[in-house]
């Protein structure tokens, strides 16, 4: 189910379905990097303000699903306008900066986004843009990545399927709203 919070601007009604926090396991395989299965966490949240924080780390998993090492970190802010175009703006730990842009799909919570800049510290190894799929799929948050470099074209490069975490404050929070249950428990589904 889909919250939206009572202080959410309203111009961001339209993303709801990302906020929170997500975690949840994914493939990465591109063209001269370890191919691997990888673990993931992501944040989405907001202040009031007309924009969502986003923080995503990740890292490779072993064939037992333990971390091994960190993968890859981003944090980044998204918008969107009165005519459905989201915009992102997102900070690679790679020394990579990207302006994405792209669209809520009508009548479903599904976003495509594809960079329209990108800009690279000297120490950045080699890469000239992108195009994300995000969707929400049965109470999951679901995307998949493609990336291009000067010498591979546009590919698949990671994706993951992600479940909503609940943090022990929101239960706490669920319970102070739960009101007058029946005693049995029967009767409330009834």
């Amino acid at each position: 189910m889909i919250e939206i919070p009572s202080d959410l601007n309203p111009s961001l009604v339209p993303l709801a379905f990302l906020l929170g926090n997500w975690a949840g396991a994914g493939v990465s395989d591109f063209p001269g990097a370890e191919k691997c299965n990888f673990g993931q966490e992501v944040s989405f949240s907001h202040d009031g303000r007309d924009f969502i924080e986003y923080q995503s780390r990740t890292w490779v998993l072993d064939a037992e699903g333990n971390k091994v090492k960190p993968l890859e970190t981003e944090s980044g802010f998204w918008r969107i306008d009165a005519e459905r175009k989201v915009e992102v703006v997102m900070v690679r730990d790679d020394g990579v900066v990207e302006i994405w842009y792209g669209e809520l799909a009508d009548k479903k919570p599904q976003i495509d986004l594809v960079t329209d800049a990108v800009a690279r510290t000297a120490a950045s190894g080699p890469y000239s843009g992108g195009k994300r799929l995000y969707g929400y799929v049965k109470g999951d948050l679901m995307w998949v990545g493609e990336k291009q470099t000067p010498e591979v074209p546009l590919r698949p490069y990671m994706s993951a399927q992600l479940k909503k975490v609940v943090t022990p404050e929101e239960v706490a929070e669920m319970a102070r709203n739960l009101g007058d249950l029946p005693d049995d428990g029967i009767a409330f589904f009834k």
